[in-house]
């Protein structure tokens, strides 16, 4: 009881400020609206946002959790340099992503809970949920994003309506659907770079008032723009990827309606680009003469990356009549990938003069892939009104994966001969019950309650086949972990007028148990028991100024047993699981969107955390060669009291857009910055593998006309030319990798 007291005392604290300015901003806004008495018209209201983050459409100003939604306009801007999903990172509260195998693999952070595990078989604590189905592999969640209706971001446990998994969250991302009109867009651009975007949907009814039907592409190119050093070449940098959707509508009644859902992507591109000794010893800098365009490999002309993914999807939902509505999503997803790359990121080694760049203690070439992958998912929902005052949602879920994994290691001062190779086969299987309900005692009171039970059990088997090293052989190491849970929701959201509303959420999340089975430099497999999170959350909701400003804050606390985490690298090179004891997180969140002036649009967001591990018995190995700041006991670091990897304190954002009306349109500009504060790369707190504060811009120039039908824009994306540390590997060398350069390009798009 003392806990969840100094919980909530912490939480309220952290809002009650936040609460003030909210307060005083209304009646502020009260006064200054009885004084001018002008009412609020279209072009200065901010335009209310559909969401469905409670698995039916509302609005988000009643959805009693902190979320925010990137609408179509701001995705299209953000994306149009080609970049892939990483493009959501720190442009909303809370929220970053990161990859070390390049335009696939994204690694997601919430609130600061992550995994920063780069196995195929890695699980994630935040979900990804694209077009109603959940896509649990790593590399299903790099799928690219085109013909977007909306990206829905949910902060904290989403457990009860989607399951296991969500102790983070869920980034949702829902496509543009078939509908009763005829339309589409087409666009394309051309950046630096050698970038080429194209993309377009065509879609409308196909039997009138029966059959609809939406076809969507998209295609990215980039040239090879690195030059290897090693042998004068470019040949890194560069990307083919396309993607296809199709979707047809069938509503043979009014009350029935299927939604068939097909679609493919493939690639064919550079892996990450890793550099050797990028790291200052000593510090968080980049080296002096770093060039971004230059890399020295000995193994970048055999590099590549394969992505294929295939899946489908039936949605059926029917409508009885009385308010009650039966849905029910049978997906099948598919993935294979292999990826092959240059880890040590240099050329030689000390012991195989010439070597570098600085020092390579040994060649590490590898490759991982997915020759074999099925995911099959099965929800049935029934949602209705019980009585007038109370709606309800029941139903349940099946997950059933079965992968393949196999890594290789090649024998780079031999030509790349094989010289390692090690497999994964793990099936998974999971079951939940879920229900939900909403019960109103007064207008203004909605009071909700979710409970979820799930049920998962996994198999697994691993085995060393060829050793690297020179190690036996492993036999076949086996895995079975079981494990269910409980995980609730529980809030009530108060409307204290007709435009601020205020909530309280406490929720439970789970993640199921997950195993590390990477072979090739090691003969154990390792085990993370189940993760539980609680999480306890206040906020506002508010419209101000005449519904000139939309100003949604949050203040959170949570704790969560066993985190599950990954040791990864240190001086065995070896990946682990480990599980933390407890861990901690608290801060607050804050997302804007205003309309001050006609044509000027605004948003904002901005968030704090404080994350830390609470396990006076954590350890973990460290690097070589850095300058560990931990304490350091028998090889091992203490890891007591450090921040989760890859969580920032700070996070901000904000857009602009200003129109000026010419003709029969108008010409605009649009500006984009995000700001994220310092992170560090692993468990172990070092003076090298970390990132100082990182600032990236946008800017979009052009002319617009007839709302949008046709557009003719000059872009450039990170136009400050920023070059920040994304990552690092932790060999024995401060090797390291970097985000993108400056492009600048331009764009033409229509709409019909």
């Amino acid at each position: 009881m003392s806990n969840t007291i100094r919980t909530w005392g912490r939480t309220a604290g952290a809002l009650s400020a936040l609460l003030f300015a909210g307060c005083a901003s209304q009646a502020f806004a009260a006064t200054a609206a009885a004084q001018a008495s002008t009412d609020a018209n279209a072009d200065t209201a901010v335009a209310p946002v559909t969401v469905t983050a409670t698995r039916e459409a509302a609005d988000m100003q009643s959805v009693p959790l902190a979320m925010s939604a990137i609408n179509k306009q701001n995705l299209e801007v953000i994306a149009s340099g080609g970049d892939d999903i990483r493009m959501l990172s720190s442009r909303v509260p809370s929220l970053t992503l990161e990859s070390s195998f390049g335009r696939t693999f994204p690694r997601p952070y919430i609130r600061g809970l992550g995994n920063t595990d780069f196995d195929l078989n890695a699980s994630q604590p935040v979900s990804f949920v694209y077009d109603d189905v959940v896509l649990e592999n790593p590399i299903l969640k790099g799928i690219p994003l085109f013909d977007i209706d909306q990206v829905e971001v949910l902060r904290g446990p989403q457990g009860t309506l989607f399951g296991r998994n969500t102790p983070a969250g869920v980034l949702k991302f829902d496509s543009v659907k078939p509908g009763k009109d005829f339309g589409g867009y087409a666009s394309a651009s051309y950046a630096s770079l050698g970038t080429v975007n194209a993309e377009g949907a065509v879609g409308g009814p196909i039997t009138d008032g029966v059959l609809y039907g939406r076809l969507s592409g998209l295609y990215q190119h980039r040239n090879d723009w690195i030059t290897n050093d090693f042998d004068g070449k470019k040949e890194a940098g560069g990307y083919d990827e396309y993607a296809v959707r199709g979707q047809l509508l069938w509503t043979p009644t009014s009350n029935l309606s299927a939604l068939l859902n097909f679609h493919h992507m493939h690639l064919n591109g550079s892996p990450q680009i890793f550099r050797a000794n990028i790291i200052q010893s000593g510090t968080d800098q980049i080296v002096a003469g770093f060039q971004r365009d230059h890399i020295a490999q000995d193994a970048a002309s055999r590099s590549f990356q394969h992505v294929n993914a295939t899946g489908g999807s039936v949605n059926l939902n029917y409508d009885f009549g009385n308010g009650m509505k039966l849905t029910s999503i049978t997906a099948y997803e598919h993935a294979h990938t292999l990826s092959h790359g240059d880890i040590d990121g240099g050329f030689g080694a000390v012991f195989a003069p010439p070597s570098g760049p600085g020092l390579i203690p040994f060649p590490s070439e590898s490759a991982d892939g997915l020759p074999k992958h099925h995911q099959i998912t099965e929800e049935i929902r029934l949602a209705g009104d019980a009585t007038p005052q109370i709606h309800y949602q029941v139903g349940a879920f099946y997950f059933y994966e079965s992968v393949n994994i196999n890594s290789f290691d090649y024998n780079t001062l031999a030509g790349g001969a094989l010289d390692g190779f090690a497999w994964q086969h793990q099936t998974t299987k999971s079951w939940a019950l879920f229900g939900t309900a909403n019960y109103k005692p007064t207008d203004n009171l909605t009071l909700t309650a979710g409970l979820r039970y799930t049920n998962d059990q996994k198999n697994f088997e691993a085995a060393q086949t060829l050793s690297p090293i020179g190690a036996p052989p492993t036999g076949i190491l086996r895995a079975n972990p079981k494990s269910d849970d409980v995980s609730f929701n529980v809030s009530a959201d108060y409307q204290i007028t007709g435009d601020i509303s205020a909530y309280a959420r406490i929720a439970k999340g789970y993640r199921a148990p997950s195993i590390q089975g990477r072979l090739l430099f090691g003969s154990t497999i390792s085990v993370a028991n189940k993760e539980t999170l609680y999480s306890y959350e206040l906020g506002l909701k508010s419209y101000l100024f005449d519904h000139r400003l939309r100003a949604n804050i949050a203040a959170f606390d949570y704790e969560v047993d066993n985190l599950q985490v990954t040791a990864v690298g240190g001086g065995a090179n070896f990946n682990r699981l480990l599980n933390a004891k407890h861990a901690q997180g608290y801060g607050f969140e804050a997302d804007l969107e205003a309309k001050p002036i006609e044509h000027l649009v605004l948003t904002s967001g901005i968030s704090y955390n404080h994350t830390e591990l609470q396990d006076p018995n954590l350890t973990t190995q460290i690097c070589n060669i850095c300058h560990v700041t931990d304490p350091v006991s028998g090889g091992l670091a203490s890891l007591n009291g450090n921040p989760l990897p890859n969580a920032p304190q700070w996070i901000a954002s904000i857009t602009a857009r200003y129109g000026v009306p010419y003709g029969d349109g108008e010409f605009f500009a649009f500006t984009d910055w995000s700001y994220r504060s310092r992170v560090s790369f692993f468990l172990y707190q070092s003076q090298e593998f970390q990132s100082p504060n990182r600032v990236e811009g946008g800017i979009r120039v052009g002319y617009s006309y007839k709302g949008g039908k046709w557009e003719a824009a000059f872009f450039g994306r990170n136009i400050t030319n920023d070059v920040s540390l994304e990552g690092a590997i932790d060999f024995d060398n401060l090797t390291g990798f970097v985000n993108d350069p400056r492009t600048w390009g331009v764009e033409l798009r229509t709409k019909f």
